[in-house]
């Protein structure tokens, strides 16, 4: 490299200026920023994308920007990625801006994390110790996000705040998920969020492409995309630089060889000006950029390498420790560089960083391969020397960094691995698992010596017992893939964790001393997996991990996979298998001292004993878990109790209970930021309100949990209670369409009852309505032999009434009764599989009798008194309508009580009215004009016309009607009742459309239904 004396000659003692002290053009994109600002300041949040290429101009236009936020009185917090970040330096740009807005405004900060500072720590070391974590915790980093959004709304509830997150080509995984996060879920605020990327670096693989394509998908966000300056506006920059008109030949080749690129303009001219002719100047744009540091003096020149080298920001403390400079050379050096406008100090530190990445790159390509890593290990020694040097939250990571590409393999793989640990303390799991993955790459590399030194219980967080010291015994390579398969699985890297298992296992199998409890650790990870990647139910691998942990000494490995074994059976096949599973599952936990797994256990155990009929034992664990969970802090137990105790309740009809419990689930999992958690609740909280009769409330919460959940099957159940309420509204296409949602969320190679019995029963429903009577018979065939398993009598009830109601609103029809007996029978076999553990059942049950005895013919209003009794003394008003109809039907066949049998329509027309519930409206409309009732009266007339049958047909229609109802042609009826073909078709679109119905089969139905053929009422 010239010592700066060369032909372009050194630039003097005199600082040049290249950046143009005039703001040049991008009034629009201006414009749309500051706009962008009003609308937040009024209280609607706005969030924008600035793109471009290198060098375009997106820093100085944020720049200007940000000055007139602050005149206007807003907040501004600034955060930018760095290149550090992808080797595991997570969530830089939002740490930085927390850290900025620590500084503004640390009162309100506080007081808005209250309560969750530990958590929020693991952004904001500042806040406390964030603490470890859970592996079993799925929903940690979901947390971490919604507590870090929900601070911003509280911070920008009082005041404007502009957050900037510079740099995004540069972001971690972590950071680019939190970022998603925030932009989707951001509800309220005086906040603009405004994020940069460097547009030329967006190749078709770049991590940022695919999120930058789902953000445009969202109305709320705008993307400004910068050109390139035209020659107008290369003009007015260059007049800012020179503060005076420039030669016209300037213009031209300036802009010429700039192409409009705003940062190359200021670079060639500190190249004109130094007195470097056009044709000495590379046409490389690495060698353009490095004209200005070549021009620097020797110490500068140096200097400038090492902070290229150092990351995006260097502190003061640690380039003086690695330049070895004497602090006045150091500073001259450092005021030569700035002068040049090469480097910066950092504003809220005493750091400095290029202007621009551009040259930093250039000047990091330029050095030497031993160079390059002389200077990393100078950064790890006088870092490990003095620790104090950086920020604690980047101390790993950046030691890490430095020793890596120091190709010090004996220092850099515990480096790796503290910073894995950091990072795993954080939450950033994408980024935890590219360290461990750069553990193993170390790993064969590294000295025997310095893998011996190192320990598991260190390290590995999910290393599983094995019988052996963890503070005696070695890591080894299976704990590095022990706490790769997890951090894998908890960044929603599913794939790569299942490949991580495998491997694991393939190691186990071929090592010649076995370690079963290991290998049982890793079949029940890969259990797990197989089920959340709908390739499986997961139970071979939890009865292959049950194998090799029995006849073993009680260990937490045991107690996982009987707790695994126990959850399977809860969710898929609660009998006694299950319940033992769950009760062993405590009796390990308790053993070895495990008390989170002993409380994981105890809901499972809670739950099963709800659904094999010791409901009370049941509900009380589930109470004492939530309490307990609770009291310890254990949030994702709490909310998790708060789930199955919902569920439960309902299951026994307790369903204004249920709500309670959901309603308190739902605060504290929001409070602590358990969106997943969240998501369950509502749905358990939809159905309930489904029961209780608040069905617009239902659709509500049920769309406002499609649009909010984080995980499918939350969204499944939104789709599944949207579908069940829309065929009892009778809109059978919304009602189809919610279901198919909802079967592509639960998939069929797992098939799991709580799932598939109501969606069984919504299709059957939606047949009946559309008088697919075959469909129903085949849909109840299969559920049959699918079976109803212990605690799934809640969705059997539903679906069995649902098919014996579609068999007896289709009697007397000559289709439907052949095969009729046979489909009976088997609703008469489901009913036996089915229990009544509570009262809600027991009224199901009785309502099931009564369609049996009504599609049969002897329909009895003995027995539906009963059945209207048993649901008046329970809080389920569309059951009660339902079964009031359906007694008055019964009353005024048997004639006599027609004022009894009004009064019952009149109730059960209110009641459909008001739940918008349209099928059951229409039908008391229909039966109240067959017998000529009032509904809106305070009494029903008590006396009827001898021949008339409330709709007005005449006694030849009723002759027409009875030959439609056996299914006698037009032309038979025309035969039978010797009148022409084109009369009886004439009678037939007559009854039709008095009837109100669509064709000939629906007529014979109502026909039926409404005793049409029988006389009056």
């Amino acid at each position: 490299m010239s010592d700066g004396r060369d032909a372009c000659a050194m630039l003097g003692a005199v600082e040049t200026r290249s950046v143009s002290p005039v703001f040049v053009g991008r009034a629009g994109e201006l414009t749309a920023l500051t706009e962008a600002l009003s609308r937040a300041t009024a209280g609607e949040p706005q969030a924008l994308l600035v793109g471009g290429e290198a060098g375009v101009g997106k820093t100085r236009l944020i720049e200007e920007f940000l000055d007139m936020a602050r005149d206007l009185g807003a907040v501004v917090a600034v955060g930018g990625c760095v290149e550090l970040g992808a080797d595991g330096l997570p969530f830089a740009p939002f740490s930085t801006a927390l850290r900025s807005l620590h500084r503004h405004l640390p009162a309100e900060l506080a007081e808005a994390a209250e309560g969750q500072r530990a958590e929020l720590a693991r952004l904001l070391p500042e806040l406390g110790d964030p603490g470890g974590h859970d592996t079993s915790d799925e929903d940690s980093t979901a947390r971490l996000f919604e507590l870090t959004v929900r601070l911003l709304e509280r911070l920008a509830a009082d005041r404007t705040v502009v957050l900037v997150l510079e740099d995004l080509h540069w972001a971690d995984a972590s950071t680019r998920h939190l970022l998603t996060y925030l932009l989707r879920t951001l509800r309220g605020g005086r906040i603009v969020v405004v994020a940069s990327y460097r547009a030329d670096d967006i190749h078709r693989r770049h991590p940022l492409r695919p999120l930058l394509a789902e953000l445009d998908r969202l109305r709320t966000i705008r993307r400004i995309e910068l050109a390139r300056f035209t020659r107008a506006e290369v003009h007015r920059q260059l007049t800012g630089i020179l503060a005076a008109e420039p030669d016209p030949a300037l213009v031209e080749e300036v802009f010429e060889r700039s192409d409009g690129n705003a940062f190359f303009v200021e670079e060639l001219v500190v190249s004109h000006e130094a007195g470097c002719a056009a044709g000495q100047l590379s046409d490389s744009l690495r060698d353009l950029l490095l004209v200005r540091v070549e021009a620097l003096p020797e110490d500068a020149q140096r200097v400038a390498r090492i902070v290229a080298e150092g990351g995006s920001t260097v502190e003061y403390g640690l380039l003086a420790a690695v330049a070895r400079l004497t602090e006045d050379e150091l500073i001259e050096a450092l005021r030569a560089a700035v002068g040049a406008n090469l480097l910066l100090a950092v504003p809220d530190g005493d750091g400095y960083r290029f202007r621009h990445s551009l040259v930093r790159e250039a000047v990091s390509d330029d050095l030497l391969p031993g160079e390059r890593s002389r200077l990393n290990r100078r950064y790890a020694e006088a870092l490990e020397a003095d620790p104090s040097l950086v920020r604690p939250d980047e101390r790993a990571p950046r030691l890490a960094t430095y020793w890596y590409h120091a190709h010090d393999t004996a220092k850099a793989l515990p480096a790796v691995l503290r910073a894995s640990v950091e990072t795993r303390k954080r939450h950033a799991y994408a980024e935890q698992l590219r360290l461990l993955e750069r553990a193993m790459e170390l790993w064969e590399e590294a000295p025997e010596e310095t893998r011996r030194s190192l320990r598991p219980m260190d390290y590995a967080e999910a290393y599983p017992p094995c019988g052996c010291d963890p503070e005696t015994t070695a890591l080894g390579h299976l704990d590095l893939l022990a706490e790769a398969a997890v951090a894998a699985r908890l960044s929603g890297d599913r794939e790569r964790a299942l490949k991580i298992g495998r491997t694991a296992l393939r190691l186990l199998d071929d090592a010649d001393e076995k370690d079963p409890l290991r290998a049982a650790w890793f079949w029940t990870e890969r259990a797990r997996l197989q089920s959340n990647l709908g390739r499986g139910d997961g139970w071979e691998e939890i009865a292959r991990a049950q194998e090799l942990v029995k006849g073993l000494p009680p260990s937490a490995v045991h107690a996982v996979v009987l707790v695994g074994a126990a959850g399977w059976g809860m969710l898929r096949d609660p009998g006694p298998g299950a319940l033992a599973a769950a009760e062993r599952a405590v009796e390990y936990a308790r053993h070895v001292k495990a008390e989170s797994i002993e409380l994981n256990a105890r809901l499972t155990l809670g739950t099963l004993k709800v659904s094999a009929g010791d409901v009370e034992a049941g509900l009380a664990e589930l109470h004492e878990v939530r309490e307990r969970t609770e009291s310890i802090g254990q949030f994702n137990e709490t909310a998790r109790a708060h789930i199955n105790l919902s569920s439960s309740l309902e299951s026994l009809g307790r369903s204004r209970d249920a709500v309670e419990v959901s309603d308190r689930g739902i605060r504290l999992a929001r409070a602590y930021g358990l969106v997943d958690s969240v998501g369950w609740i509502e749905a358990n909280r939809a159905e309930s309100l489904y029961s209780l009769g608040h069905w617009d409330e239902t659709r509500d919460a049920a769309e406002r949990l499609l649009r909010s959940a984080t995980s499918t099957k939350p969204r499944g159940s939104a789709s599944l209670r949207l579908a069940h309420l829309a065929a009892a509204r009778g809109e059978l296409a919304a009602a189809r369409s919610h279901l198919t949602e909802a079967r592509v969320v639960y998939g069929s190679r797992d098939p799991i009852p709580q799932y598939t019995l109501p969606m069984v029963q919504i299709d059957i429903a939606v047949a009946a309505a559309e008088g697919r009577l075959a469909d129903v018979r085949t849909l109840l065939a299969e559920a049959e032999r699918a079976g109803f398993p212990p605690g799934t009598h809640r969705y059997g009830w539903p679906l069995v009434l649902s098919a014996v109601t579609a068999e007896a609103d289709s009697r007397g029809l000559p289709a439907a009764d052949e095969g009729r007996p046979e489909a009976l029978d088997a609703v008469r076999r489901c009913v036996r599989a089915l229990a009544t553990p509570a009262p809600v059942w027991a009224a199901h049950a009785l309502e099931v009798s009564g369609e049996l005895a009504r599609a049969e013919g002897r329909a009895s209003a003995a027995r539906l008194t009963e059945t209207v009794a048993a649901y008046e003394a329970l809080d389920r008003p569309a059951e009660l309508a339902r079964a009031r109809h359906r007694l008055a039907d019964a009353l005024l066949v048997e004639g006599g009580r027609r004022e009894e049998a009004a009064a019952l329509l009149r109730e059960a027309h209110a009641t459909a009215r008001a739940l918008g519930a349209r099928p059951l409206r229409e039908e008391v409309e229909l039966l109240a004009a067959r017998a000529r009732l009032s509904l809106t009266e305070e009494k029903a007339p008590v006396t009827a016309g001898p021949d008339g049958d409330g709709f007005g047909l005449t006694p030849r229609e009723q002759d027409v009607l009875r030959l439609v109802a056996a299914g006698r042609t037009n032309r038979q009826i025309a035969g039978e009742l010797f009148i022409s073909p084109k009369t009886a078709s004439v009678h037939v679109s007559n009854i039709l459309a008095k009837l109100g119905v669509a064709g000939r089969g629906e007529a014979a139905a109502l026909a039926h239904r409404l005793h049409l053929l029988d006389g009056p009422l």
